[in-house]
């Protein structure tokens, strides 16, 4: 059964994840109307559990947006799940539609609809993502603790990637892949860390039981690791933003593309803000679910300083249409409440 929406609300949430979630409870608590919409692809979905999060370390990531989801009706807000086909500008505010032909008005939008991580062409790598196939050291280090970890050579940072893992272990083997070689000062920082260089193409992993066991080369070679480290493109989820002019930009580390905002979350389109992975690809959970509820604080400061700009012109003009409508709702509220 599609659940019943509203008209219009003061802020429609395009996605369910940390972010969003946390930025539609400040709403929520802060007496604003709030739907969020949630596609229902959360990035950390194949993980088996969130790490670094204070008083939650551990948790399945399923059960930490359950509880999150919970929390933000709890307050009133509404959480539904859907995907955005297009955010248009209408009126003073925003028409959000649905795929499933639902639509609904928003004053403002919160975009928290996070990213896609594109992984290298190699077999085996997307099946075991977020198991034995890793890529954040402070998500998965401490799991995969003096293991033989392998790190596939994929973009600017994987040198990077390969000097941090190795304080989770002393075995760190770096594979160049489809990369050149690592230039001097590289090279000599993995050697003074003793990470040997292995060059090649990597063909594909190699599974026992469901257990990586190790990289197959190219040319025929299995060099035995437990786990394997990527760095992937990570892409912006924003395509439904492109008939308001806002796209997504490539992000200046190199790692892919990003929604570009400023701190407090506000996009250079007025009326809509950005949190979480959207905007900031290296944001862990703790990070994403900041960031969704700074900018639920700025985005309701914006609605406030509207409200009050309102307010004052009726002020000014005691005559108005405005204030008269204010006062028969006034009016008519005392009647209901007996007053």
């Amino acid at each position: 059964m599609t659940e019943q929406l509203r008209e219009s609300y003061d802020v429609v949430v395009i996605g369910g994840g940390a972010a969003g979630l946390s930025g539609a409870l400040t709403l929520a608590r802060a007496r604003r109307s709030v739907l969020v919409v949630d596609a229902g692809a959360p990035r950390n979905a194949p993980a088996d559990g969130v790490h670094g999060l204070l008083a939650r370390e551990g948790i399945r990531p399923a059960e930490l947006l359950e509880r999150g989801r919970a929390e933000v009706r709890g307050y009133g807000g509404q959480v539904t799940s859907g995907e955005v086909a297009a955010a248009t500008r209408a009126d003073d505010g925003f028409a959000v539609a649905l795929t499933d032909g639902r639509s609904v008005r928003a004053r403002r939008l919160l975009v928290t609809s996070g990213l896609v991580d594109e992984l290298p062409d190699v077999p085996g790598l997307r099946d075991r993502w977020g198991r034995d196939v890793l890529h954040c050291p402070y998500c998965h280090g401490w799991e995969v603790r003096d293991r033989a970890i392998g790190v596939v050579a994929t973009g600017p940072l994987s040198v990077h990637q390969a000097l941090l893992f190795r304080q989770w272990s002393r075995d760190v083997t770096f594979f160049t892949h489809t990369l050149p070689a690592p230039d001097r000062e590289q090279a000599e920082q993995l050697a003074a860390r003793g990470i040997p260089v292995v060059g090649g193409e990597v063909a594909s992993l190699e599974i026992v039981e469901d257990h990586l066991v190790g990289v197959r080369l190219g040319d025929g070679r299995l060099v035995h690791r437990d786990a394997v480290v990527v760095a992937p493109r990570m892409m912006a989820r924003a395509g439904f933003l492109t008939a308001l002019g806002l796209r997504p930009v490539a992000h200046p580390a190199g790692v892919g593309e990003h929604l570009p905002a400023d701190p407090t979350g506000r996009t250079e389109v007025p009326g809509v803000w950005a949190a979480g992975n959207v905007t900031d690809p290296a944001a862990q959970v703790g990070a994403a679910a900041a960031a969704g509820t700074t900018a639920a604080a700025a985005l309701n400061a914006d609605l406030v300083a509207e409200e009050t700009r309102r307010a004052v012109a009726a002020h000014r003009e005691p005559f108005s249409g405005a204030s008269e409508a204010r006062i028969s709702e006034l009016v008519t509220g005392n009647r209901r409440h007996g007053i």
